[in-house]
């Protein structure tokens, strides 16, 4: 029992307690860089219900490659929703969809819709075309959608 012991404890590197706080260490360094460019939770519109109720309820209007529902918002500020089919696409491709439309929601929808003084949720939904689109394409829609909620909120 004692030679297990000594070979388990004699091993090259980093115990895994070591590891995991350098780790944790890491992130928690880096993470004030990162945190600035992340949509926060209160913009976001996450729970089933509430997405339902824009479905439901709100205006929608077409682009070539998405669906935009759009409701006044119960809370006091506008919110993001995004709607991103799993079928026929590798998961690669769909987290970077939803990575650009989440990017194209945070720097240009809501702060237009800030500045407007609305208070509006807004749902995108990616269409099929969506996937094939370029993310300059993806911003010129989202241009025109900010126009359109503008307008007709």
């Amino acid at each position: 029992m004692p030679a297990v012991a000594r070979v388990s404890s004699s091993r090259s590197g980093p115990s895994r307690a070591a590891v995991g706080t350098a780790r944790s260490t890491a992130r928690r360094d880096s993470g004030g860089q990162a945190g600035r460019y992340r949509l926060p939770g209160a913009s976001r519109i996450r729970k089933s219900t509430e997405i339902r109720t824009v479905l439901r309820r709100g205006k929608r209007r077409r682009t070539a490659h998405l669906d935009v529902f759009f409701a006044p918002s119960p809370a006091s500020r506008s919110r993001l929703g995004l709607i991103v089919g799993k079928q026929g696409h590798r998961v690669v491709e769909r987290n970077r969809l939803k990575r650009r439309l989440r990017e194209l929601g945070r720097t240009r929808l809501l702060p237009a819709l800030y500045d407007a003084g609305l208070a509006v949720d807004v749902l995108l939904r990616a269409r099929r075309e969506a996937y094939e689109a370029s993310f300059r394409t993806l911003a010129r829609e989202v241009e025109e959608i900010t126009e359109m909620v503008c307008s007709h909120a």
